[in-house]
C-alpha cells in the first residue's frame, strides 16, 4: 500500500491505538489486526500478507487515505 510514511512505516497496533478507524476499516475486510496478539506487521504490508489481491487492497488504502485526509 501507498500510504504517507508516517502512517505505513509504522506497526499496525501502533497506529490502531492512535487511529481506531484504521482497525475498523481492515476489520471490515476481515484483516484481523485489531485482535492480533503480535501487531507488529507494518501498516504498509499488512494488506498483503494477507493475499486478498490488488481490487481489494487498493479500496482498503483508499479508505485509509480518505480517513486521514478528514
Amino acid at each position: 500500500m501507498n500510504l504517507p510514511a508516517e502512517i505505513g512505516e509504522q506497526a499496525i497496533n501502533q497506529v490502531i491505538e492512535t487511529h481506531p478507524r484504521i482497525g475498523e476499516i481492515l476489520d471490515q475486510y476481515e484483516i484481523g489486526c485489531v485482535t492480533c496478539g503480535v501487531g507488529i506487521c507494518l501498516v504498509k504490508d499488512v494488506v498483503s500478507i494477507h493475499a486478498l489481491g490488488d481490487e481489494i487492497e487498493t479500496k482498503i488504502e483508499q479508505e485509509i487515505l480518505e480517513y486521514l485526509n478528514n
